[in-house]
């Protein structure tokens, strides 16, 4: 089952300009900055409430940001949801006819498990699910 909103994930071309920016905006720094190095991508997260705000920015050309940020420019770039099992979750989505990214999770930024369903499966937006790693 989805819990809340994990986060939402922007892609941007600049993360320090973009850090600024938000900074401005949210009237806070952000807590933090974590390199994905699987993923080819540099993240910076805020809190805003009790959400939060990742900011995504491309490490190589090839990674996923890279190519959204090409083909759509800058902007919201996934919805994540939190879930308390990513792997059932996977499994009941995947029933239901929805296409996946990714069969099995992996390890994301913010100590998650995370894993994508495709933005055709659900109106045109990258949804992401998200899973707190308990060691």
């Amino acid at each position: 089952m989805f819990g809340k909103i994990e986060h939402i994930g922007i892609a941007v071309a600049n993360l320090k300009e973009s850090n600024k920016l938000y900074e401005k905006l949210l009237g806070t720094s952000h807590y933090k900055t974590e390199e994905v190095v699987a993923e080819g991508v540099l993240t910076s997260f805020f809190k805003a409430g009790p959400n939060k705000i990742e900011l995504l920015e491309a490490t190589k050309s090839e990674s996923p940001i890279a190519k959204f940020i090409e083909k759509k420019g800058e902007g919201i770039h996934h919805i994540a949801f939190a879930v308390d099992d990513i792997r059932e979750e996977l499994a009941r989505l995947e029933a239901e006819g929805f296409v996946l990214l990714n069969k099995e999770p992996k390890k994301g930024a913010d100590n998650k498990l995370v894993a994508f369903v495709h933005p055709k499966s659900a109106n045109g937006v990258l949804i992401e699910l998200c899973q707190e790693i308990n060691d």
